[in-house]
């Protein structure tokens, strides 16, 4: 059984990383996002029930799931919400995550590399769990441009992009243009898998 080379994508609030995920997954990896995951554990009963008993029902959305956006309400305004939910959330994540990674490498055509988007990955100490870490950043003003999310008070609880390029692997900046992406994108695919 060979495990695919483990790769994670990090980097600022609108910098690209879901971009860079999409042209990995077009480049033959194997693709998925941290948010994919959280999105999965939210709908998990364990989960649920953690969240009603600290935030309340009103996190709840007619459906009977997570309301999403009313979370996050709550914590952009609750930081010991937030630390909270990410102590419920990390541990999870990590053990799905590594769950998929398995599973990937128990197929019979498993791929080479696996990519998975981890914004918080260097905060969380996430890189160890990772063969190789790619960065992508992007000016400021740019990147608040592409976000529709307030990014001054969720980037001040982030390395500085500097200490993440230094860290990392790969690094591209990204001014905007797919093709240049997908050209960084299909160099790391080629020194990956050669």
């Amino acid at each position: 059984m060979t495990r695919p080379v483990a790769v994670a994508i990090t980097g600022g609030i609108g910098a690209g990383k879901s971009e860079a995920l999409r042209a990995f997954a077009r480049h033959g990896a194997a693709t998925v996002s941290s948010d994919e995951i959280v999105h999965h554990l939210l709908r998990r009963d364990d989960v649920k029930r953690a969240i009603i008993a600290r935030v309340g029902n009103g996190v709840i959305g007619p459906d009977g799931e997570v309301d999403r956006g009313a979370l996050g309400t709550v914590v952009v305004n609750d930081r010991e919400a937030l630390a909270w939910l990410e102590e419920l959330h990390h541990p999870l994540v990590s053990a799905e995550y590594l769950q998929w990674r398995d599973d990937l490498a128990r197929l019979d055509n498993a791929p080479q590399v696996c990519v998975t988007e981890v914004p918080l990955l260097y905060e969380t100490g996430g890189d160890a769990r990772f063969d190789k870490v790619v960065v992508i950043t992007a000016p400021r003003k740019l990147r608040q441009m592409r976000s529709d999310m307030a990014t001054e008070d969720r980037e001040s609880r982030l390395i500085p992009d500097k200490e993440k390029v230094a860290r990392a692997d790969f690094s591209f900046r990204n001014l905007g243009s797919l093709e240049e992406l997908d050209a960084f994108v299909d160099s790391v695919m080629r020194d990956l898998t050669s």
